[in-house]
């Protein structure tokens, strides 16, 4: 009887663990739709008439540096990630972390760091060299 009603209660913790998980789950990909619809919304969208600009933000902390880029059209952004990480190296940025994502448009979140210490991050100055990589990634592709 003993051995039951440990089982029982195993099962039942066991449960909760996995209603946990899910309910974990479905926060996380809701957060994620919530940030990129306030990216959206946010941000100015220069548009062209045949492809859209991507959406760039750049939020500067003490020594690291958060982009993000957007770009929601359907279009093809073959080799946009290539002129960004150029970009990066131009104005001496290591990446520490990123996230690409190129199913439903393109996005990308990446943190990085200046490689001289000494230098301060200049969020206008990184966005700069981001939008200036998509201007030549798109006058490419045209």
């Amino acid at each position: 009887m003993i051995v039951y009603q440990f089982l029982f209660v195993c099962l039942a913790q066991l449960s909760k663990t996995s209603v946990a998980s899910k309910y974990i789950q479905e926060l996380k990909q809701k957060t994620e739709k919530t940030n990129i619809q306030n990216m959206v919304a946010t941000d100015q969208v220069q548009t062209d008439q045949q492809t859209p600009s991507p959406l760039v933000r750049v939020e500067a902390g003490e020594k690291s540096i958060l982009i993000k880029v957007f770009n929601a059209s359907s279009c093809s952004c073959r080799g946009l990630l290539v002129f960004i990480l150029e970009a990066f190296e131009e104005v001496g940025l290591d990446v520490l972390h990123a996230r690409v994502s190129c199913s439903n448009g393109f996005l990308l979140e990446a943190v990085g760091v200046l490689k001289k210490e000494a230098e301060t991050v200049d969020a206008q100055k990184v966005e700069a060299a981001v939008l200036q990589a998509i201007q030549s990634w798109s006058e490419i592709n045209q």
